[in-house]
């Protein structure tokens, strides 16, 4: 019996680390869900608030390519920074 007695509070501090560490992982699992769920809902706001926009996006990438492949930084398509460097 006094074995037993012995084991006691190694078995009682085991099941506390137990449950301490189960409701950490289930809270972690609920937080996780409900991010996705804000963030699903955000992203499907903001694709029924941007629809005009992606073409101006895609306009405005377009344009910012071309420069990048004409080598221009400034607005006069000469290939040169307007200060001069």
């Amino acid at each position: 019996m006094p074995y037993v007695l012995a084991i006691v509070p190694t078995v009682g501090v085991a099941a506390l680390f137990y449950f301490v560490i189960k409701s950490i992982l289930e809270g972690d699992r609920r937080e996780r869900l409900a991010q996705a769920k804000w963030e699903a809902e955000h992203d499907r706001r903001e694709q029924v608030q941007k629809p005009a926009a992606d073409e101006v996006t895609t306009t405005d990438i377009s344009a910012d390519a071309g420069r990048a492949v004409n080598g221009s930084r400034g607005g006069d398509g000469s290939g040169t920074d307007p200060a001069g460097r």
